[in-house]
């Protein structure tokens, strides 16, 4: 039997695989990761961020109203406490790390921005993100300056979890 009629062994069909999964992906471009950015932004400061505040407050008038009143009383004559906005923070960070590390993984690599502007993010190798992708995804996005790091092909959050944003249609 000649080599052009055999079958390819495994480590021929990994080789096949990974030319054929190089071949079909188009990064997405500067200017669609600058929109998934703000779409989701928006969106968690101001969706998720009024959700999670309206929970909050009617859980806390449920279960601590004098606390809720001391934090209204504190808003209302301007004397906002260092608790205070280190509890908002808290609440942000936390709305922040859930929203993109479910999103991107129950939604197979899209977020609201991603979806809208036609983006997935993938590991290196094309395959879904794991949950472990996602988390490290979500806090790589925390450090500071990483924004700025969108001025290249692969932003750090792409590059320090072997992962990147595609276009998807």
């Amino acid at each position: 039997m000649d080599n052009l009629t055999q079958q390819p062994n495994e480590e021929q069909k990994d080789l096949l695989l990974d030319v054929d999964t190089e071949q079909q992906y188009e990064y997405a471009s500067q200017g669609q990761r600058f929109l998934n950015w703000l779409i989701d932004n928006l969106f968690v400061n101001y969706a998720v961020g009024y959700a999670t505040g309206f929970g909050i407050g009617f859980l806390l008038g449920q279960l601590a109203p004098d606390f809720l009143l001391k934090v209204v009383n504190e808003q209302e004559t301007g004397d906002k406490s260092f608790v205070f906005f280190s509890f908002v923070y808290l609440v942000g960070f936390i709305n922040y790390m859930l929203y993109y590390t479910l999103s991107e993984k129950l939604f197979k690599g899209y977020t609201l921005g991603k979806l809208i502007t036609g983006t997935r993010a993938l590991r290196q190798d094309g395959k879904e993100l794991t949950v472990k992708n996602s988390l490290l995804r979500s806090l790589t996005r925390c450090v500071p300056f990483e924004a700025f790091s969108g001025f290249s092909t692969l932003t750090w959050h792409d590059s320090w979890t072997d992962t990147m944003v595609i276009k998807s249609r």
